[in-house]
């Protein structure tokens, strides 16, 4: 079985918010495994803040103040995990093909075999 030419989604986006694509056939490569390393990191932290969520949302002394930090903390990660999400849904074929990338406005995408 051939390696195949997968195209993932990376973990964080350019200046101007869009995403970033690495084009590879070799999942153990450096910028994959930094990928993987981020994502993680990103859903720990996701992780985390659901726990406070819980905490601040029982508590009826909450401030307006801090609900709004919450949702905007949430709202974050929760990007965070859709992404990761779409990114490993993507390379083993659930919910789209691997090379469809006409559906999302796109940053650059990098190719693999320039940086590893």
């Amino acid at each position: 079985m051939g390696k195949r030419n997968v195209v993932r989604v990376l973990p964080w986006k350019t200046t101007d918010g869009k995403e970033c694509l690495l084009r590879s056939d070799d999942s153990g490569g450096v910028l994959s495994r930094l990928a993987d390393d981020m994502e993680a990191t990103q859903l720990d932290i996701g992780e985390k803040v659901l726990l406070h969520a819980h905490e601040l949302l029982s508590n009826p002394r909450a401030t307006e103040l801090e609900m709004r930090y919450l949702a905007r903390q949430l709202t974050e990660c929760l990007g965070d995990a859709l992404r990761v999400a779409g990114s490993r849904g993507a390379r083993l074929g659930v919910g789209g093909t691997e090379d469809d990338e006409d559906d999302a406005e796109e940053g650059p995408e990098l190719v693999a075999e320039a940086f590893e």
